[in-house]
């Protein structure tokens, strides 16, 4: 019985590499292979009945969570495209640590590699060995010809999962101590890490437009931001139970391969990344608009050729995050963009300060509901709890599984506080006058007023990169082998980047693109997907409520996306 990816694939290969030596190493001593095999068989199902056990609690949620079933192996998952999905998007949604390896001397290198291993306990080995890797630098002779053969040999996949060898194919004496019941290098993130984590891939740039979709739903347009919430939450567990259904499931993509098969692991793959390269555009588009706020003269002249500070400031953001996308360690963004917590809070915190100690006020009355303005409301709610695609991440990475509900009912709660109170003091501030971005709605003169713009500026430039580097790592996957060297993905990484300044230049309405994103992209991926998921992949073992609330949030979600959807595109295509 082979063990579980979540215990052992630190140590176990693949199929392949599990087949390929067996005949070599039987005709070598089968006797000596068979009573190996036989010892471990006997602690692989101790390990199995000792996480029956432990799991016992997790199972009892729900009826279809009772026993997972069987599916395929791990590596039928993993070397599937995108294998570097998991991966970069826990680069993408962690708190880390910054790498200091950079410094130069030996013994700063020895501490900061010895801090970065005690930091990133919680990642898997690849991981650790990624960001232990210096930023961009020149590099000698006898290095380029030592990287030449690297980039020759892994090319592009040095982000991507390391083939080991199989148990057969190590020496009996060089064999890994395996500890019996050791928690693995996944399962380590605490109950507070996880709400963290989950807090900062929700409370992103969608805050700065939730006052914006009450101008746009009026008051009982709160109802909606309320119900998205709950429902969410809901989703988020249904991903769970998808996960616990089949052994070897720790992605979006994982769930998606095993209900629809490698046709449902690119579509929903596709459908994350794109959600991903708009989380890019709206980033150019806020830089834009914020700086011009704060810059509004600002221009540049090219002979006949003069750029207005929308476009100046879009391009020189562009020219300032191209950089960091070309970065092999990118611990030290992620570091910075755990900011993005605190970011968020403090831009809420300046909000309120301005209202209530600098005297602006919250004396408009508002309407109570405006019907036509709903469908721009719901995507802009919608945009907000965009993070069911790094939930199954975080899950993965838990120490106690069994916490997840909770951690997941904590984050989307703390995170729906912040954006129904910035939401409400924004338009009570500001009223029918309320932008797209409430950060331009505030009084220039006040020293409040830049702290809360320059929070909201700083905060897309370290997150850039982490947030388009997955999609550029699949793109390096489908690349030709003799094409994946550095320069090449210097090339398309640059390319990606310029695509969204295109992008940005041409619908720079923040507010209407992100109802765009919020009605499709996000009612797919954290409402109508992870429901369609459960129902396929757990079937006759649901019970006559799962199927009536699935079907419920699937039609929901299938109805706020088609009306969403249509009515942000007519709005961008009257803006022209």
């Amino acid at each position: 019985m082979r063990t579980s990816v979540s215990e052992r694939s630190f140590i176990i290969e693949s199929d392949d590499d599990d087949h390929h030596p067996q005949s070599q190493s039987a005709s070598v001593n089968p006797a000596r292979r068979r009573g190996r095999d036989d010892q471990e068989q006997e602690e692989d199902e101790d390990d199995h009945h000792h996480d029956s056990g432990s799991d016992s609690d997790s199972d009892s949620d729900s009826s279809s969570c009772a026993t997972p079933r069987r599916g395929p192996s791990s590596s039928s998952y993993t070397q599937q495209w995108p294998q570097s999905y998991r991966q970069s998007i826990d680069i993408f949604s962690s708190v880390q640590s910054p790498n200091l390896s950079f410094l130069g001397t030996p013994t700063l290198s020895r501490l900061s590699n010895s801090f970065l291993t005690n930091s990133f306990r919680g990642k898997p080995p690849e991981i650790i060995s990624i960001l232990a890797k210096p930023l961009l630098r020149p590099t000698t002779s006898d290095e380029q010809q030592q990287q030449q053969h690297e980039d020759t040999r892994k090319s592009s996949r040095y982000l991507l999962p390391s083939r080991k060898p199989s148990l057969q194919q190590i020496p009996e004496d060089k064999k890994p101590l395996v500890v019996g019941h050791e928690v693995s290098p996944y399962k380590k993130c605490s109950y507070i890490q996880g709400v963290v984590n989950g807090i900062n891939v929700l409370c992103g740039v969608g805050i700065l437009s939730t006052p914006y979709a009450i101008k746009q739903g009026g008051w009982l347009g709160l109802v909606i931001l309320y119900l998205f919430a709950l429902l969410a939450w809901y989703t988020g567990v249904l991903l769970r139970c998808c996960l616990d259904s089949k052994e070897g499931l720790e992605t979006y993509p994982d769930i998606g391969h095993a209900a629809f098969g490698t046709a449902g692991r690119i579509a929903i793959s596709i459908i994350l990344y794109v959600e991903l390269y708009a989380c890019c555009i709206e980033y150019l588009i806020l830089e834009s608009d914020n700086l011009s706020k704060l810059f509004p003269n600002a221009h540049l002249t090219i002979g006949s050729l003069t750029l207005n500070s929308h476009v100046f400031f879009a391009i020189l953001t562009t020219i300032i995050v191209m950089p960091t996308t070309w970065l092999r360690d990118l611990s030290c963004l992620s570091y910075l963009s755990a900011g993005g917590v605190i970011a968020s809070i403090l831009v809420v915190i300046c909000l309120f300060w301005i209202g209530v100690v600098d005297n602006v006020g919250f004396e408009n009355k508002g309407t109570a509901l405006n019907f036509p303005g709903i469908p721009i409301a719901i995507g802009l709610y919608g945009y907000c709890y965009s993070g069911h695609g790094v939930f199954p991440n975080i899950y993965s990475s838990l120490k106690n599984r069994n916490q997840f509900p909770s951690i997941l009912f904590t984050c989307i709660g703390l995170s729906t506080v912040l954006f129904a109170g910035a939401a409400v003091m924004g338009y009570k501030m500001f009223g029918e006058a309320t932008e797209s971005q409430f950060t331009l709605n505030l009084p220039e003169n006040l020293v409040v007023s830049k702290v809360a713009v320059w929070a909201t500026v700083a905060n897309p430039i370290t997150k850039y990169a982490l947030t388009i580097i997955p999609l550029a790592m699949s793109l390096e996957e489908l690349l030709p082998p003799h094409q994946q060297n550095y320069s090449n993905i210097i090339m398309l990484r640059s390319a990606l980047v310029v695509s969204t300044l295109l992008i940005a230049l041409s619908v720079p309405f923040f507010g209407l693109v992100m109802a765009l994103v919020g009605s499709l992209l996000s009612m797919l991926v954290t409402y109508i997907l992870p429901c369609t998921c459960f129902l396929a992949i757990l079937k006759r073992k649901v019970t006559w409520y799962q199927i009536a609330a699935c079907s419920f949030i699937i039609v929901v979600g299938v109805c706020c996306a088609c009306v969403g959807t249509y009515s942000s595109l007519s709005r961008i295509i009257q803006k022209y």
